[in-house]
């Protein structure tokens, strides 16, 4: 092996090895392409939890997200939040979230979010929580969301702002 080699062959694996965990799960249903499926740990005794992902539309008809499943909670609802003449609202989305085609929409806090409503138990920091989504066209959609900390911004460090702890102090 060549003197300069065996260094950069040390450097090559040394990046594979840290790039590893920032690689997201990627889940592929008809034109449509999940990942950075994430969400919150909650104090115990939460009885909500968010749900966040980017889906792209590879297609050329749209789509909609319309809620989902999970043994985690009694329903997944899509809901959207945002700040009206200074006041911050929350509402479900009846008719769901359209993903046109040839875009992509990031679901983050502060914005489109799942809610995992009625959990049965707390999320855990590090756990893998499965969940179904639905959708109008590519139907149900198996994927994990991974738990990070409370207070986590997004799945990398990247992300909204807003405290989960903000979140459960609105009413349903």
């Amino acid at each position: 092996m060549k003197p300069f080699a065996r260094p950069l062959a040390a450097a090559a694996l040394l990046a594979c090895l840290i790039a590893a965990p920032a690689r997201a799960q990627e889940v592929k249903a008809g034109d449509l392409v999940i990942t950075q499926a994430w969400s919150r740990a909650t104090p115990g005794g939460a009885k909500i939890a968010g749900g966040y992902l980017t889906i792209e539309n590879k297609g050329t008809a749209p789509d909609r997200l319309i809620g989902g499943s999970a043994e985690v909670s009694d329903k997944i609802q899509v809901h959207e939040m945002a700040v009206n003449n200074g006041v911050m609202t929350m509402r479900r989305l009846d008719k769901g979230l359209t993903i046109e085609p040839g875009k992509m929409i990031k679901l983050a806090p502060g914005g489109y979010h799942l809610m995992l409503m009625d959990l049965k138990s707390p999320l855990k920091q590090g756990d893998k929580v499965p969940v179904t989504l639905e959708f109008e066209k590519a139907g149900k959609v198996k994927l994990s969301l991974d738990v990070q900390g409370v207070g986590a911004p997004g799945p990398s460090g990247s992300g909204g702002h807003m405290d989960m702890k903000d979140h459960s102090g609105m009413k349903k």
